[in-house]
This record gives structure tokens, C-alpha cells and sequence, in this order.
């Protein structure tokens, strides 16, 4: 017989309850305190509790709002849009609140944050530390509170955030599935109990923590200062954010748990939630610091206060009563309450369209156009023409009067990286060329948000060494040592790198297809064949560069011949050294010139 339901049907799993992970929810406590810490990422594997994490913080809040941004969303569910009703009954320009909205109060959650638009993730960074959210477009002008924690997860095998964002983030704590038995036991347990409908863990008190304190940045004196600004530079992190971080979570910790001034070993707590994610300066680097290496730094940077203060291990306990600093007098906007803020007025001028961007149906709107035959209508666009034009907004509409967005999106590339490691000459050299090329491109794919990958063809086949990603963990994982040798396909080779190039190019991607090859093709017909393929991929438009890497006194010249069926670029290397083969590559996608 099931046990009888004492729990509410949509409660959510307690944050006391997560086994293990005390750093996470030191790290959520503290933003929910201090808003302008900013938000918090938590980087893990698939399974490891970071959306049972996010979700327990909102509930430790007194079941505050919980908004997830799901990763489809437009910028207009994000910061809110026009009320299409009472535009079409009234004429008048009223703001429909959005996500960002919803979320005041609480806990705004995004899964897969790496996966994210860029620009989304500017505009989230934006409102969560300034507390307000400000849409000035579409002949609307308006501003609300949006006092939220921001909460990001990411799986790092499916690619990095960029580096512009990731500094954004206050605090960042990695996150994995417990391994000892004992562990993994317990939290199966608790979660079962949860399902039942029973408590997951005993009801506690005096856990230490004040989730309703006030931070006071008076009380950070100036000693506390130079530490913070000593161990920022110990790590190398740029810039200031790392240090007014490290002062503002001491003062949130100090504040939470005795209710005093912070101390220099509060600045040891939370110096792991605050600088592990910020010394990355190339994919190569590692994406967290090293526990050890970053000790290493408090004790150089800080051992002037190492006896200082108490231990700084404080217990986080019970909840407080919502995010500190909160707007607590202004409502919370409902999705059901439009608000009036103005009537239509003529757009400023488009804004130009970012280099290497596509007009697609997605992204960030830029203008507006006439209409065309199977448009979706720009309603904002389309009632402001109608207003110009004629005095009665209940008027027919001409089809002259619709409107329709005009959208961008930065492009990015997929570069397919295609190596002979056939048994002609310098095939061993090809191999590290292509390795190292790759692991060189993911430099500028980490900041370009570009993905790359890697074809190579050797005796009978072709084969996909690495899909393309953006995540240099994936790439290393899989560039092994490389066997070459053997007949040359080039045929199958060309097929195969077009196949994925062609499979990853889309609105908002272009695929890019490099072969590195001499040229040479094994079989009666193997330079025909090739040939043959090399203008079906010019005649696809799909972007193409044959690296010649052809030796010898006696040069035959069949890379550039495949160059030029294919429609290609053709650069010849006499250095298979893979920094410039790198540089060829770069040089060929950015002219402009990318690091």
C-alpha cells in the first residue's frame, strides 16, 4: 500500500536535501544574498544535480518564482514585447512583460547556457546584476525591476562559453555526480522518500546561515581590499571584476553567517567559487584552475593574514526569506498585466549588420521591411506605418502597410579539416600537422564560436576522426596517434569532409572544407574521381581551401588543378609545421585577421 502524501503535489526537492555539493549551494546562498555578485554557473556532467540545485534555491527562498529560459527562446520572450490586443483594439503601444519578468523575485534558470545566443546571455548578465530590465525598441520605451539569481548549467564536452561571458559570471563551481557508494546510496534514498510524498531529510534549525541579512560594503575594510586585489593578481585574473567579487562574496559570507565584517578567511572561502573560471586564457589552458595551484596562490597572496579571522568553514544552512537587495516596494509584473507605456512613434535608424552575419528567422531584430508574400508581419513595425499614413488606426491595412523583421545572426563556421595520411611522402608530417591544426583552430573557435573537425583518408576509406565541436576536451579525447600509410582515397576523402561540411551548414553556420593533400589519388581513375567530387563541392557554393603540401624537385601540380575544380582557394606549404598550417587556415576564414 503507497504511503500516504504529506508533501504538496509541486513542491520541489529542498536544497538540504542534495547530497553533497556543499560548494554549489555556498555559491547559490551567496548570490541570492548579494545580487551583485552576479550569477552563478554550475559546469558538470549530464545527472549531477545541477537543475535539482537551481531549483532547491528557489524553494530555500520561500518558494520564490522559478522561471527556466528554455534554449529556443527569442529575445522578445526574454525582455518582453508588444501586446498584440491592445495594439490591434487601441493603437497603443503596451508592454507585454517577459521571461525576465517572471522571474523578479526568484530563481531564472538556463540549462545548456553554452548553447545559448550570445546576445541572450549578454542581455541576462545585464539584468541580473543591474536589478532592472530595459527594452527601448519597437516604438517602446520601458523599464521594470528583474531582481533575480541567475542560474546557468553547462555540460563543458558539448563547448565552452567565451571568455567575455565567462568572466561575467560571479561565481562558478563544478559539479559531479557523487562516487562513493555511501553517497550515491543516500541520495537515491532521499529522492525516493521525496516521491513518496515524505520529507527527504529530518527538519533542522540553527544551521549558522541568514539568508535575510544585509550585506554591508562599509564593512569591508581596506586591508580586506588589498588581500582581494593580491590573490586576484596571484591568479591572474583580468581586470576588476574578480576583485569586487571577491570583496562582495566575503561580505555576503561574513554577513550570512555571523552577521559581522568580513575577513581574510572569508576571502579564503570563496576565492575557489570566484577565480577558478578566471584565468583561462586559451582553450588550452585548463577550464578550471587547479585546486592545488590555486592554494598555492592564497598562500603567497595571503599569508600575511593566513592566522587571521576564524576558519571561514561555515555551515550554510536554512533558508532566508529572498534574494537580498530586492525592490521589495515596485510589484512584480505579470504576464497577465500589460502596462501602458507610450504610443507609436517613428523607429530609429537599423542598426548595421554585424560582420560575418546572416539574415535569418531567428536572431537579434535589427529592422524592419516591406512584407513580402509568406512574411510573418511585424506587428510594432506594421501599426506605426499604419499611423504615419492615416489618422483612424481601425482603417484598412494595405498590404504596403505590413511589415516584416528583419533579423541577424553572426554566422559561424564549421571548419572540416580533411588530411591525406596516405604512404606518399611526409604522411607523418600530415599527421601532426593535423592535429596540431586542429587543436590551434579550437584558439580561435573558442573565441569565435566556431566548431571544428577532422576527416582523414588512408588506404581503402575515409573516416570522421572528430565531429565537428567547439570543446578542445572533446578534440584531445579523440586525436590520438594516427596510423598512416597505405593507398591514397582521395575520392572518399573529399566525399566524406563535404558530407559533414554540407551537414553542418545552415542559416546561422557555414561550413568550411580544408584539404591538406599533395593532390596524388591511388587507382586508374582516382584523379578523375576526385575531380569529379571536387566540382560537385564547387558547385554546392560550400567554402572551400586546398593546402597544397606538395615536395620535391618535380612538382605535378594536381593540388591546384583540384583547387580549381572545386572552386577553391589554393595555398601551397612548404612547412607542414602545424602553426602555419594554422595560419594558412585562419588566414583564409578571417582575413581580417582573428587571434
Amino acid at each position: 500500500m503507497a504511503e500516504p502524501t504529506s508533501l504538496p503535489p509541486d513542491a520541489a526537492f529542498p536544497l538540504d536535501a542534495v547530497v553533497g555539493h556543499e560548494e554549489a549551494k555556498l555559491a547559490l546562498r551567496l548570490a541570492a544574498l548579494d545580487p551583485l555578485i552576479g550569477g552563478v554557473l554550475l559546469r558538470g556532467e549530464k545527472g549531477s544535480a545541477k537543475t535539482t540545485l537551481a531549483r532547491g534555491l528557489a524553494v530555500e527562498l520561500g518558494q520564490a518564482p522559478f522561471v527556466e529560459l528554455p534554449l529556443g527562446a527569442t529575445e522578445d520572450r526574454v525582455v518582453g514585447t508588444l501586446d498584440t490586443r491592445a495594439a490591434l483594439t487601441g493603437g497603443e503601444i503596451r508592454f507585454q512583460p517577459g521571461l525576465l519578468a517572471a522571474a523578479h523575485g526568484g530563481v531564472l534558470y538556463v540549462d545548456e547556457i553554452n548553447l545559448l545566443a550570445d546576445h541572450l546571455v549578454d542581455i541576462l548578465l545585464d539584468v541580473a546584476v543591474s536589478g532592472r530590465n530595459v527594452v527601448e525598441r519597437d516604438g517602446l520605451s520601458h523599464r521594470h525591476p528583474a531582481r533575480f539569481v541567475l542560474v546557468g548549467s553547462m555540460n563543458p564536452e558539448e563547448g565552452e562559453l567565451r571568455p567575455q561571458l565567462l568572466d561575467r559570471f560571479g561565481l562558478c563551481v563544478g559539479v559531479a555526480a557523487p562516487t562513493l557508494l555511501p553517497e550515491r546510496v543516500e541520495a537515491v534514498r532521499r529522492r525516493l522518500r521525496f516521491d513518496r510524498g515524505q520529507p527527504a531529510v529530518a527538519a533542522r534549525s540553527g544551521t549558522g546561515w541568514d539568508g535575510s541579512a544585509a550585506v554591508d560594503s562599509s564593512a569591508i575594510d581596506d586591508t580586506l581590499v588589498e588581500a582581494a586585489s593580491r590573490l586576484a593578481l596571484a591568479v591572474a585574473a583580468e581586470g576588476l571584476r574578480a576583485d569586487l567579487t571577491l570583496c562582495r562574496a566575503a561580505a555576503a559570507l561574513a554577513a550570512g553567517t555571523r552577521g559581522s565584517a568580513p575577513e581574510v578567511e572569508d576571502l579564503r572561502r570563496v576565492a575557489p567559487l570566484v577565480l577558478a573560471h578566471r584565468s583561462r586564457r586559451s582553450p588550452f589552458d585548463p577550464p578550471m584552475i587547479p585546486p592545488e595551484a590555486l592554494e598555492q596562490a592564497m598562500d603567497e597572496s595571503l599569508h600575511a593574514d593566513a592566522d587571521a579571522g576564524s576558519s571561514g568553514k561555515a555551515d550554510i544552512g536554512e533558508r532566508g526569506s529572498g534574494p537580498g537587495g530586492r525592490d521589495d516596494d515596485a510589484s512584480r509584473p505579470g504576464a497577465d498585466r500589460p502596462i501602458v507605456v507610450g504610443s507609436l512613434r517613428r523607429p530609429p535608424a537599423p542598426s548595421p549588420h554585424a560582420r560575418r552575419s546572416a539574415s535569418t528567422d531567428r536572431g537579434r531584430q535589427v529592422s524592419d521591411r516591406v512584407a513580402e508574400p509568406g512574411d510573418a508581419v511585424a506587428l510594432g513595425p506594421t501599426l506605426r506605418a499604419l499611423a504615419w499614413r492615416q489618422s483612424s488606426i481601425s482603417d484598412a491595412i494595405g498590404e504596403a502597410d505590413l511589415r516584416a523583421v528583419v533579423r541577424h545572426q553572426p554566422r559561424k563556421q564549421a571548419i572540416v579539416m580533411c588530411v591525406d595520411l596516405s604512404g606518399s611522402m611526409g604522411a607523418s608530417e600530415r599527421a601532426a600537422a593535423a592535429s596540431g591544426t586542429v587543436l590551434g583552430l579550437l584558439t580561435s573557435a573558442y573565441e569565435q564560436r566556431c566548431a571544428v573537425a577532422l576527416v582523414t583518408f588512408r588506404g581503402a576509406h575515409a573516416e570522421v576522426v572528430v565531429e565537428p565541436t567547439t570543446s578542445v576536451e572533446v578534440a584531445r579525447n579523440r586525436l590520438g596517434e594516427f596510423a598512416t600509410g597505405g593507398t591514397t582515397p582521395l575520392a572518399d576523402g573529399l566525399v566524406k569532409g563535404f558530407e559533414v561540411a554540407r551537414r553542418a551548414t545552415g542559416d546561422d553556420c557555414q561550413g568550411v572544407l580544408v584539404v591538406l593533400t599533395d593532390g596524388r589519388a591511388t587507382g586508374e581513375r582516382g584523379t578523375d574521381e576526385a575531380l569529379e567530387v571536387a566540382r560537385r563541392i564547387a558547385a554546392s557554393g560550400i567554402d572551400a581551401l586546398v593546402v597544397d603540401c606538395e615536395t620535391g624537385p618535380t612538382r605535378l601540380g594536381l593540388a591546384r588543378s583540384l583547387a580549381e575544380a572545386m572552386g577553391a582557394q589554393h595555398v601551397h606549404v612548404s612547412d607542414l609545421d602545424p602553426n602555419s598550417v594554422t595560419t594558412v587556415v585562419r588566414n583564409h576564414i578571417w582575413p581580417s585577421g582573428v587571434s
